[in-house]
């Protein structure tokens, strides 16, 4: 059945469609609530291992049950201990834009530093098959810090699914057809950590480049999603989640964003 704008998605309407959707375009579609499950079981098939880390407040003779959890997180390790991925939505997580940062994703050089070499950034909305590829490919990499490809190859990415190279920075930047979606390459916000650990406390004027990418339903609006890539990820890793998130094949889902909910072309899942 062709994707259908007009299928109602009113719970009322439950006797006469499934609950569950297929829809499009992806970068529109949300991540389902489900973005923490979705990451955590591609990780689990990847033979990651999950640490959950809980820090709160117990007072003496205080029951378990009753124990203060001030913030926790969810670490997922990859077998060789090179890269890692952290759930922090619970933790406090600062914002990108005004969007709480959801997956912290970062890889080393080698075992002998703590230090990451470079890391990822994705808030809720963003779709969990573009972060789940993100992984897969990072998993892929015998080095996952090394630099691999050009810029050319995130805008190649994009394009092969009808995205438009920006007018003004065509070797920098492209966006969907409708202008809702963009990703660009810039000055990336303050606090994104590189390699370089001076990079937490750059002045105004010492600037680092490096991939941005979010979704912009209205014009100056609220973005319902936002990632940010470091500006030593390898070009490679971000194309593999552009050529995901511009995907035109059609996903899941059962949960829409409010704000793109009527963009969506929609087709029962039977």
């Amino acid at each position: 059945m062709p994707l259908n704008p007009d299928v109602p998605l009113d719970p009322a309407a439950h006797d006469q469609f499934p609950a569950a959707c297929w829809v499009g375009p992806r970068h529109l579609a949300g991540d389902d609530g489900r973005l923490y499950d979705t990451v955590a079981d591609t990780l689990s098939t990847l033979g990651w291992t999950s640490l959950t880390m809980v820090r709160g407040r117990q007072e003496p003779d205080e029951e378990p049950e009753n124990r203060q959890v001030v913030r926790s997180t969810v670490l997922h390790l990859s077998p060789d201990t090179l890269r890692w991925a952290q759930w922090v939505l619970a933790d406090e997580p600062f914002l990108l834009g005004d969007l709480p940062i959801a997956w912290h994703v970062s890889a080393r050089a080698d075992t002998g530093s703590p230090l990451a070499q470079w890391s990822a950034y994705f808030t809720p909305d963003v779709p969990g098959e573009a972060v789940a590829d993100f992984l897969v490919a990072l998993d892929a990499r015998r080095h996952p810090a090394a630099p691999s490809g050009g810029r050319e190859l995130v805008l190649e990415a994009v394009t092969g699914h009808g995205w438009l190279l920006d007018i003004d920075q065509p070797q920098a930047g492209a966006m969907d057809a409708t202008f809702t979606t963009h990703i660009s390459y810039g000055t990336v916000p303050p606090l994104i950590q590189d390699g370089d650990p001076q990079t937490l406390t750059r002045k105004v004027g010492e600037e680092l480049d490096g991939w941005q990418a979010w979704s912009e339903p209205v014009l100056g609006g609220r973005c319902l999603w936002a990632a940010s890539f470091s500006s030593s990820v390898p070009d490679d890793l971000v194309a593999a989640f552009a050529r995901s998130v511009s995907s035109t094949a059609p996903v899941l889902r059962q949960v829409l964003p409010e704000s793109t909910r009527d963009r969506l072309l929609r087709a029962p899942a039977i």
